[in-house]
């Protein structure tokens, strides 16, 4: 989901989730989970289309990387789910769909603090703490409205997987594309990330599950899911940021 936010529109037969936050630096949009299971597609697994020629290997901590694109080129913006007892605000009852598969649904989803939807609606997704619905998720989409589910969602509506699940536009990164960050680059203010960030945002490998809505991607951008928000003042946190001029690579 996400004018920043998991929310945005069909584009075929395959629907992902929105969701990147405004500390992101972009405003971005995945597309939300289809409203029928998704059939398996070829062409969601193409390799690259008109993919820059690599650069040579770079290298981190666990291999070897080819550089995908331009070194120092890519925006690598951050999203999260929002978790209800970190968030206040007046209740605000929300009307929708109390299932997967479900468009703009009217049924009673139960009241929720309004500071915690907000995030929602730029984020994507946010885990209920409190009342009836504890333990599901609520989930927001500008083209299905609001939603109940067991889980955030990736493009196939497989739950989405902290440091691990990403999204692009499909003719930057191709659905399945696995990449990993050689170089973090500065924050969007300019900034050096602190050296654990970095190292953190390094580590790991991610893989492109969601695609953005159409025009809110844009080349030699990635966003990348970080899990669960872990208090209440996340949207501060060094790990909800952007890195600019990042390089990246296929390991």
């Amino acid at each position: 989901m996400r004018p920043k936010g998991p929310q945005a529109a069909v584009v075929t037969a395959c629907l992902a989730i929105a969701g990147c936050g405004t500390a992101s630096g972009a405003s971005t949009a995945h597309v939300p989970p289809p409203t029928a299971p998704p059939a398996p597609a070829a062409s969601t697994a193409a390799p690259l289309q008109d993919a820059p020629r690599p650069a040579p290997e770079a290298t981190r901590s666990n291999g070897p990387l080819r550089i995908l694109g331009r070194r120092a080129s890519w925006r690598v913006t951050t999203y999260y789910t929002a978790v209800q007892s970190f968030h206040g605000g007046r209740l605000t009852e929300v009307r929708g769909c109390p299932r997967l598969h479900c468009k703009w649904g009217r049924t009673p989803l139960g009241k929720y603090p309004a500071d915690f939807l907000k995030v929602i609606k730029m984020e994507g997704s946010g885990r209920i703490t409190e009342g009836p619905t504890r333990g599901r998720y609520l989930n927001w989409s500008s083209t299905v409205g609001w939603w109940l589910d067991s889980s955030t969602r990736d493009s196939r509506a497989r739950p989405l997987r902290a440091w691990s699940s990403a999204a692009a536009d499909r003719d930057v990164l191709a659905r399945g594309q696995r990449f990993a960050v050689a170089d973090c680059g500065r924050t969007a203010g300019g900034r050096p990330l602190p050296a654990k960030v970095c190292d953190r945002f390094r580590s790991v490998t991610w893989t492109v599950t969601d695609v953005f809505r159409p025009g809110w991607g844009g080349e030699h951008h990635a966003d990348v899911y970080i899990g669960e928000e872990t208090g209440p003042d996340f949207a501060r946190s060094p790990y909800y940021t952007t890195l600019k001029g990042a390089t990246i690579g296929a390991p």
